[in-house]
């Protein structure tokens, strides 16, 4: 079977690359260091600010919020396209990519019109004010605290994991507004001005990178936020976190697709060097049935995620994009893991690339494998731990009873 797409498809494929080749920042720009994901440096901001501009920042909206009205079938193009070159569409993704779809769906006329918008402009960056120390993957167990005293919301609690909120301008965070409710009722959301009185934020130095701290500790004492700033009804907050995160699942497969793609492909590569014996490890028939392995997991990944689009593009029920981020994360962990073992010493020195600045042309080199084995972990806890996602699978999709 040999999947392909339609026509106009393919011209509107045509038409992005196109557009991207004319218009794409210079790679020494792209490969700056960025210090956290609301961190725009100004080639960032104005590159940004080209794609709305041109209709290809967020193509499926309308032309007034950076689109141009894009089918689904065209949507998936783009992503496929831009995580094919490596692309960032914008250095603050949280704010890209959840806090304006939640303010699209959620908000009032003068939220979309002060936030969303500068947002999708580059103007402003965000926090995401969900994770608390004893609510990680269970959102609803935060205890963040916001009492409404004289018109005003005072808030007071601490968010972890909190990214970028040391260069952010605004954070959307989730808050209890009415402790006496069942746990999954009584949130709301706010819009909390990062400069307010009473805010405090600790970074978390990575442990493959203590120069970057992307990560803090953010805590809220007495904090005073407008009422406007409530985002949603009272005590309804569930269902814009919901949406959030459905918002960041949306294409989110797409990229992990094409990362573990090219991850595979780049083990092919190196795997085909040298060793100090003089002998190539593709030269072992286990290494090489092993990565065989890996790029069939990498194609049937592939195959679910379009099996499961196809599904939605037909407004019928998904159950593959409960699977997509587990079986991916999983899997890109398997590929990294499978590299420094099979790679021996070469697999563990943290000093060589991996990339397509080794293997031809590329905007963005990789990490060596050792550090790429430790960031893997990483893709197995945001957005809902593998263990989480196992129970939602068996709750949820099989209908297994709950233990």
């Amino acid at each position: 079977m040999k999947l392909h797409y339609d026509e106009d498809t393919e011209e509107f494929r045509t038409q992005l690359i196109e557009w991207l080749e004319a218009n794409l920042p210079r790679s020494d720009e792209m490969a700056q260091p960025v210090e956290s994901s609301a961190h725009m440096p100004p080639w960032a901001r104005a590159w940004q600010r080209r794609m709305f501009d041109a209709g290809w920042l967020v193509p499926g909206w309308p032309p007034e919020l950076g689109g141009r009205n894009a089918t689904p079938l065209q949507q998936m193009v783009y992503f496929e396209e831009i995580a094919r070159r490596q692309i960032p569409r914008g250095f603050n993704p949280q704010g890209l990519g959840i806090v304006v779809p939640s303010l699209v769906d959620h908000g009032t006329a003068e939220q979309r019109e002060r936030y969303a918008l500068p947002t999708l402009k580059g103007d402003i960056t965000w926090a995401l004010g969900m994770s608390e120390p004893d609510a990680g993957s269970d959102l609803a167990g935060l205890k963040t605290r916001a009492e409404l005293v004289d018109g005003q919301f005072v808030v007071n609690g601490q968010k972890v994991w909190t990214s970028g909120a040391q260069h952010a301008n605004f954070c959307l965070c989730f808050v209890r507004t009415e402790p006496a409710a069942p746990k999954h009722r009584g949130i709301s959301v706010l819009i909390i001005d990062m400069t307010a009185p009473g805010i405090e934020w600790r970074s978390i130095p990575e442990l493959t990178n203590p120069n970057r701290a992307d990560f803090n500790e953010l805590f809220f004492s007495d904090v005073v936020v407008p009422a406007e700033n409530l985002v949603g009804d009272l005590n309804r907050g569930w269902s814009v976190a919901s949406a959030s995160l459905a918002h960041e699942r949306g294409m989110l497969w797409i990229a992990q697709v094409t990362g573990v793609e090219r991850s595979v492909e780049l083990l092919m590569k190196d795997l085909k060097v040298q060793g100090p014996d003089g002998a190539a490890p593709a030269g072992d028939p286990l290494i090489r049935d092993r990565l065989a392995e890996l790029y069939i997991d990498s194609q049937a990944l592939k195959m679910l995620g379009y099996r499961g689009f196809a599904k939605f593009a037909k407004g019928m029920v998904s159950p593959e994009h409960s699977l997509l981020k587990l079986f991916g994360s999983e899997l890109e962990r398997r590929v990294s893991l499978a590299a420094i073992e099979s790679l021996g010493p070469r697999g563990l020195d943290v000093d060589t690339l991996v990339g397509e600045s080794r293997h031809g042309k590329g905007y963005r080199d990789y990490a060596a494998w050792a550090t790429r084995y430790l960031w893997s972990f990483s893709g197995t806890i945001a957005g809902g731990t593998s263990e989480i996602q196992r129970n939602i699978i068996a709750e949820r999709v099989l209908g297994l009873p709950r233990s």
